[in-house]
Order: C-alpha cells, then structure tokens, then sequence
C-alpha cells in the first residue's frame, strides 16, 4: 500500500466511528501494553544494536517510562474524556453550555532516532486514547528499532487504525505531501521548520519538540558535590543524544575548579578511568553524528577525556574549560558528550547570557538560594527543567513537556497528550420550553435596556 492510499484507508476507517468509543481505545491501549511487555527483550536488543544501550538504562529511559505512560493513560482516559459542564450567561437562558472531545482524525507522528522508541510511542498513546487514527514514521538512522516498532504494531493494529512507515527522505517527504489532520513531530529545528512549512499548505496544526543549547547554571550556594553527581548522570545519559541534555555549564567563577575536579571524580565513577572501554556505555548513532560532535573539540581546552574511536563510535565525556560564546562548540546544539564550561561574574550575567540567545527547550539551576531560584524561574523562557538536578523532569506524565519559541511549540505527556490530540468542541444545549424575545428585532427602547442589563 502506498502512502496516499494508506492515509486514505485510516480516513475512510476513521469515518467508521471504529476508533471513537472510550471502550476501543481502552481495548487498544491494553493490546499495545501487552505487546511492549511481551516484547522487552526484542525492544532492548534492538535498542543496544543501534545505540549500544545497556538493558538497564533502555529498561529505564524507554521501555519502563513508556509503560509507566501507558498506566497513566489508562487510568484516566475515562475522566479526561468527559464532556466538561460550564455555567451559562444569565441572557442564554435557559440553556445548557458544554465542551464536547473530538479527535482530530488521521495524525502523522514523525519520531527521532536518540530514544526511537520512548519517542515514537509515548505520543502514540497520546493518539490512540484521544480516538485518532494514526501513521508512525520512526526514523531511519536507528534501523532495528524502527523494524521493531513496525512489528509490535502490526501485531497490535490493522493497518487503517495504526500503520508504520519506514524509510529516509524520500518517505519523509511523501509523508508531509498528505493532508493528514495533525502532525506531531520530533527533532532538530532545521527539520521542524520544513514540517511546519508543509503542514500551513494545508493548514494542518502541529506539535513540534525540538531542542537547542540548555543551560546548567551553578551558584555559590549549590552543593557541589551533589551538583556535580546529577549533571554528569543527566549530561551522559544516552551519551548526551538526550534534547534535554545539559549543554554547557554556567557557573560563578570562584566555584568552577572545585566543580570541575568533582565532575572528573564522579565521570570516573560512573562509566570507570577510560569510558571506551566501557561495555554498556552509548556510542553516537553513526558516523556522521561521531565525526560533527570530534569537530566540535578544541584541543588546548580540554581538561578532561577529548578522545574518541570511530570504530566503536564512542567518545569519552569531554569536559572543556575556558571556553568562549565564539567557540564551535557553542555555535549548535552539541548532542553528545562535551560539556563545555562558561563562568559568569555575576548573576545578571547569567541571566542576560541566556536571554540572548534562543529559548532553550531546558534549564538547570544548582542553588540554595530561594531568591535565585524565583529570578531564573520568572526571568527566563524555556521549555521546562529543574531546580538541584537534571533531566528528571521529563519523567513525570503529571507534568506537560514541550519547548518555547526555537525550542519547540505545544506539549505532551499524560493528560497533555490526550489534549494534544483533541479539540473541545463548545455546545450551548438550549431549552425550548421557553424563548426570550429580547434578542428578536425590531429592537425597542426596553430591550436595549434589557440587553445592556444582561451584557454587563
């Protein structure tokens, strides 16, 4: 089946109603948790061929969170579904007001290669619960778990309710010619732009997640031991192939010695003295990935790792020191294991440093100080982060996550999912028992008077 004749399979069975009531999707919902539990080890194995995941962090980062998505959804779904009473203008009486969820109908969800699948699967849940049909377009640099994802659903679905695409560009392309109903995608801002662009020709609404450069700011009152342990966790999770990633480093430069000897200590600790030969630790997904992050290493300002082999495609957590807002390294979002490290002489510095670059899709904060806490929180726009840790924040289906201007547009996980893939349709449910004359023309003096009593 081609790509047109596939999207208008899906529009054809959405017109079914098939995909509408509350007991299908729940039924879908249980048949794609059964196929994930019953999949663990295929999905782990596919994602440790790709990336070299160990099974305890793909457990962890992708297989466990979407579970845990699943479970949420699940137990909700019937609450979030509701049609939601509203009070009605005293002039509407007598009348009933109420928003009414509808799906959206045929979805695109384009999904990214660094957690391909935690990515292509938490908004599919999103999806599926709000009653849509939907094409899953995994991408084609992590190749066995987008084969993997195209199995377990074809297990799970027939083709005109959830179907897989696999492919590059070519497919890529064909995809975005389609008039699909909503396009939920996730990747780099270059890419985001050319979905945005093709989605207006049809004026098609999006969800785009992005990325860009996340800021990590350290004060004097941080602990900096406990700082040092949750930013290297959170920059070299997934080998730092995470859009949340902490970036680069802006810390108080009377701290930034002491910091960097504890991220040294707590790098070693983790992943041992030499990261290479570490069995479970993550290489970059291909070589061109490899060669672009290399080439954003400047020699003379590494202080700690710097090496890489392109035979494994692994490179060893970089710290880099004396580092400039000119230097390559923080030209581009780095994707990988470099932390370059900024000082900053006073906490307007680090404010103003930030808000003139593009919104950042995260930010981290390491303080004591709940007045500096209040100030980057209010004072900044980002996507979303957290105070005195990394990266957590993304774990939790109780809160929205998205990005802000270049960082991205719109939000998912949990409830903000099923919002994302619905639209509330507002009724005024009137009685017809009664019918008021004061809106009938022709309009007498008493009914302007009645009118401007009404509509204060």
């Amino acid at each position: 089946m081609d790509i047109l004749d596939l999207v208008s399979a899906q529009r054809t069975y959405y017109q079914t109603g098939a995909t509408l009531p509350l007991s299908a999707r729940r039924d879908a919902l249980r048949t794609l948790e059964q196929a994930i539990q019953s999949h663990q080890r295929d999905i782990a194995a596919a994602l440790a061929a790709d990336l070299n995941k160990s099974p305890a962090e793909s457990y962890m980062c992708e297989i466990g969170m979407t579970l845990s998505e699943l479970h949420y959804v699940q137990r909700h779904l019937n609450r979030w579904a509701r049609d939601q009473r509203v009070p009605t203008p005293l002039s509407q009486f007598h009348a009933k007001s109420f928003t009414v969820c509808d799906p959206y109908g045929v979805v695109l969800i384009m999904s990214p290669w660094n957690y391909p699948f935690l990515l292509t699967l938490e908004p599919l849940i999103g999806a599926i619960a709000a009653g849509n049909c939907c094409v899953v377009k995994p991408s084609a640099y992590s190749p066995a778990t987008s084969a993997l994802i195209r199995t377990l659903l074809t297990e799970c679905f027939p083709p005109e309710y959830v179907s897989v695409v696999e492919g590059g560009r070519a497919e890529n392309q064909a995809l975005l010619e389609q008039k699909f109903d909503y396009i939920f995608f996730t990747g780099s801002v270059a890419v985001g732009k050319e979905v945005m662009a093709k989605a207006a020709a049809h004026l098609t609404p999006v969800t785009l997640e992005l990325g860009g450069k996340s800021p990590c700011i350290v004060d004097r009152s941080a602990k900096l031991d406990l700082a040092a342990k949750r930013l290297v966790f959170g920059k070299l999770l997934n080998c730092g192939q995470t859009c949340v990633a902490p970036d680069y480093v802006l810390i108080d430069k009377h701290i930034k010695d002491d910091f960097i000897a504890a991220l040294k200590k707590w790098i070693s600790v983790m992943y041992g003295s030499d990261p290479l030969d570490n069995q479970g630790y993550v290489r970059m997904i291909n070589r061109k990935h490899f060669d672009r992050v290399m080439g954003l290493i400047t020699p003379d300002k590494v202080v700690y790792g710097g090496k890489g082999d392109p035979d494994t495609l692994k490179i060893q957590p970089t710290i880099l020191d004396n580092v400039s807002p000119e230097d390559p390294v923080m030209q581009e979002e780095i994707f990988g294991p470099l932390l370059p490290v900024l000082t900053y002489h006073s906490l307007d510095d680090a404010v103003e440093f930030i808000n003139h670059r593009p919104h950042p899709l995260a930010l981290y904060l390491f303080s004591e100080d709940k007045r500096v806490q209040e100030r980057f929180l209010r004072r900044i726009p980002f996507g979303g982060g957290c105070i005195n840790d990394t990266i957590i924040h993304l774990a939790s289906s109780r809160l929205g996550f998205g990005g802000v201007g270049d960082s991205g547009m719109g939000s998912y996980h949990g409830k903000k999912s099923f919002e994302t893939f619905s639209r509330r349709k507002s009724i005024v449910k009137k009685s017809t028992w009664l019918d008021l004359p004061i809106r009938y023309a022709p309009y007498s003096p008493k009914q302007e008077k009645l009118l401007r009593f009404f509509l204060k």
